[in-house]
């Protein structure tokens, strides 16, 4: 039985198990109010707290594929902290009726539209989170053009039309379930630590917040090139998997509330030449208490929030830069990609859900319980 998740705002729906015979298919629509539902839904109601969470089949058609189109089978999805929001109803952005919910996406070609030159039936693919960001820098328009947001269904569906010049091929040697987790996470990692003109080199130090997906796969990318990696996290079992990835300075943040001064400890009294800055107003003026003078803060997230005050004389004497960055283009997705297959690096995945419990990977996700990737198998 299907899934759909209401909050005060918007609801998620989780489609039948009932394949229609090539005509239809499964897929995860945001709904707006209780009073779309159609005649055949069926549904239960659960609290926690404020939210409500509802049982529903639906059956929409198959897509096909326009000029320069293809259709890709999807096999399988990552959650971001992103689509949390929008199935929360917290997002800022304006959603359409019965939006399909996630960005992340891995699957194979099953079908080309005319003009279609790049890709063929069974080839292996990624989604691009911004399908439009070909190359060169970012656009305030790209916004409005990531799948899984705004107008622009996203990849929770067993079918997903898209043009054939936004997706990538799939690094050769990761399963659909790990390639799910580099549109966003990965290619934002990879923008924050490989593509800044002022890249680290080896020997040179990169502090990573948190055990999320960005933070996991900026350890690796930094541990691949050289570079000493310090991870803050919550546990101490979490603290013994970034050993075990190779990351050797840890710091328990809930057991050292100012860790900030923990990673001075460690680096000398200097600091970080680079931070992955995943918490947003709750963590970024200690990050700039951590960050040496002339390194660099990689803004990334906001699990802390984004309200907060930040002392701006700090960053002016000490010569700090503050970089915002946004995932990043399908060039870079696919420089990424020839980086994982050379260093044959793999993501890591924290658990792997079927399609009919995709509200339990919401639900962990939420919890900050997770090491890595969360998936969703389709």
């Amino acid at each position: 039985m299907p899934i759909l998740i209401r909050s005060q705002i918007a609801r998620v729906q989780f489609e039948s198990w009932l394949y229609r015979i090539f005509t239809h298919e499964r897929r995860l629509a945001v709904v707006r109010s209780h009073h779309e539902r159609t005649a055949h839904e069926g549904h239960r109601h659960c609290e926690s707290g404020k939210r409500c969470r509802r049982l529903a089949p639906g059956h929409p058609r198959r897509p096909l594929p326009g000029p320069g189109q293809i259709v890709v089978r999807i096999r399988a999805t990552s959650v971001n902290y992103r689509d949390l929001m929008v199935v929360r109803g917290t997002y800022a952005g304006t959603l359409k009726k019965d939006l399909v919910a996630l960005s992340d996406g891995a699957g194979e070609v099953a079908s080309v539209g005319p003009g279609v030159t790049r890709w063929k039936v069974g080839d292996r693919v990624c989604l691009a989170y911004f399908p439009t960001w070909q190359t060169g820098p970012f656009e305030t328009k790209t916004h409005a053009e990531a799948l899984g947001q705004s107008s622009v269904d996203g990849v929770l569906a067993e079918y997903v039309a898209i043009a054939e010049t936004g997706v990538v091929r799939m690094p050769e040697h990761l399963s659909f379930e790990e390639a799910a987790t580099l549109p966003c996470a990965g290619v934002t990692a990879w923008h924050a630590v490989a593509e800044s003109t002022n890249r680290l080199v080896g020997g040179q130090s990169l502090l990573v917040l948190g055990t999320g997906g960005v933070s996991i796969f900026a350890a690796q990318l930094g541990l691949a090139a050289g570079l000493r990696v310090i991870a803050t996290t919550s546990s101490e079992s979490k603290a013994a998997r970034l050993r075990e990835l190779g990351v050797s300075d840890v710091v328990n943040y809930r057991a050292t509330p100012e860790w900030q001064r923990e990673v001075l400890r460690l680096t000398g009294g200097e600091g970080v030449d680079q931070i992955i800055e995943t918490g947003g107003a709750g963590t970024l003026a200690r990050s700039i208490e951590a960050v040496k003078a002339s390194g660099r803060i990689s803004l990334i997230g906001l699990l802390t929030g984004k309200d907060g005050r930040i002392d701006p004389l700090p960053i002016l004497l000490r010569n700090i830069h503050l970089e915002g960055t946004i995932v990043g283009s399908v060039a870079m997705f696919e420089r990424m990609n020839r980086a994982l297959e050379v260093r044959r690096i793999k993501p890591v995945i924290d658990e792997v859900f079927d399609f009919d419990r995709a509200s339990s990977a919401l639900a962990k996700l939420e919890s900050g319980s997770h090491f890595g990737k969360i998936v969703i198998r389709i």
